[in-house]
């Protein structure tokens, strides 16, 4: 650590913030007589333009893509929305490569950014694939609500909508990240489709099965509910990346959509993983490189603070370049009517025989947990949400979360709800949305 002001220290190496809006080291000092402890994950190096290359011309389980491309006629490729840290725009390139090796032109090219639920980012394609990238092909933000076709229905009785683009295409790519994911264990692999999915799948798929309540493992009623959806859908070649705590590339792995999966995850588990926050007395969890709205922040970066020592204060970091942001299944502010929504998705997506053993199946679940005394319950603290971006159409209060853009503010809430701790103990989540926690 470095000297920051009068009995603040900066973390050396800072923190980041703002994911694709600009990226940026975030200066924050933390006070000096804090016993601090930042739980950095043991990432790779970046990779360079070669090792890229290499990762796409020795896929796992099938044969080059360059190969595959051979007689297509129309290519699709799904990638991530702005809600996930891939770096597209440096893989891209080098996947056109591989399609012009095979004999596929640029016009035969559709790029479609799957959002899922979560709508079009308020910035252009550009800042996902790339300039060039977009002024080369043809691209589409995916409308789960709009120009989506139906493909068939899986064993799960799910049915299978999906965009258009993807429908017609003869060889389908898809480019995403292995990232930690409540509702299904991992991000990656054949998961990549559902953010071209219609919403009555990607409903089915969140309301339908109990392993959405959160799983680290690969075989869940979920992921294989989704395998078929993405086979349905053609997925044939899946590209697979990590990042760092600064958003580079640092693990690249193309091939069959599952072949390479359960290794993938592995990785991560092994890259990523963070103990949890044990007795600290101050947990901090900073929410890039998933940061660039506030409903991100708070679904993607809030993990390592739900598992804080009641007494213990929580602070959620994110740069909120967006905003409030969306997501069309669960909003970060509810509205009136929330509950009758969720009612009758649950309704319309569990069999009729299931919801009798979904209703007991949660009380089990609530019953089984170790009972807190109400005095624990009551020192829960709230959690601090400390937008980079000065916090710009963020109210005041925000699902429950007190929004503090004073940095100098929020570290005197931290004294207060600290003030009868002699030596406050803090933990750091430098880049919380990529840790897996060990109790996962």
């Amino acid at each position: 650590m470095t000297g920051l002001a009068t009995g603040l220290i900066a973390l050396d190496p800072p923190l980041s913030t703002g994911a694709w809006y600009g990226d940026r080291e975030l200066d924050l000092g933390l006070p000096s007589d804090w016993e601090v402890t930042v739980h950095w994950p043991r990432t790779p190096e970046p990779l360079n333009d070669d090792a890229i290359l290499r990762a796409l011309r020795e896929p796992v389980g099938q044969e080059e893509l360059a190969a595959l491309a051979g007689g297509r006629q129309r290519v699709a490729i799904i990638v991530d929305d702005l809600s996930r840290p891939t770096p597209v725009d440096q893989i891209l390139p080098h996947v056109l490569g591989e399609l012009a090796r095979g004999g596929i032109a640029d016009d035969a090219v559709m790029v479609v950014i799957g959002t899922g639920t979560h709508g079009p980012s308020l910035a252009g394609p550009e800042r996902k694939i790339g300039a060039e990238m977009t002024r080369r092909l043809r691209v589409v933000f995916h409308d789960d609500l709009h120009n989506c076709v139906r493909i068939g229905t899986t064993s799960f009785g799910s049915p299978v909508l999906v965009n258009r683009a993807v429908a017609e295409a003869d060889l389908v790519i898809g480019i995403g990240g292995i990232y930690p994911q409540h509702t299904v264990g991992f991000g990656g692999g054949s998961k990549i489709v559902l953010g071209a999915l219609g919403r009555a799948s990607i409903e089915r798929l969140h309301f339908r099965h109990p392993s959405v309540e959160g799983r680290q493992g690969v075989t869940s009623s979920f992921r294989k509910d989704v395998t078929e959806m993405a086979a349905l859908a053609g997925l044939k070649v899946s590209i697979g990346a990590m990042v760092d705590a600064r958003r580079r590339l640092v693990w690249l792995r193309s091939g069959d959509p599952e072949q390479y999966f359960a290794d993938a995850c592995a990785d991560a588990i092994r890259i990523f993983g963070a103990p949890l926050p044990g007795d600290a007395d101050v947990v901090i969890a900073n929410a890039y490189p998933m940061d660039h709205s506030a409903t991100f922040i708070r679904s993607k970066g809030v993990v390592p603070l739900t598992h804080a020592r009641p007494g213990a204060s929580r602070v959620l970091i994110g740069a909120a370049s967006e905003g409030l942001g969306h997501h069309g299944l669960f909003p970060l502010t509810q509205g009136r009517g929330a509950s009758l929504r969720r009612i009758l998705r649950v309704a319309r997506n569990v069999p009729p025989g299931e919801v009798g053993r979904l209703a007991a199946r949660r009380l089990a679940r609530v019953t089984q947990r170790t009972p807190r005394p109400p005095e624990a319950v009551s020192e829960r603290r709230p959690i601090v949400l400390h937008p980079t971006t000065s916090g710009v159409g963020l109210p005041a209060m925000l699902a429950g979360m007190r929004v503090e853009p004073s940095w100098e503010r929020v570290l005197e809430i931290l004294h207060r709800e600290q003030a009868k701790t002699a030596r406050i103990r803090a933990v750091v989540y430098p880049c919380s949305p990529l840790q897996v926690l060990e109790e996962s």
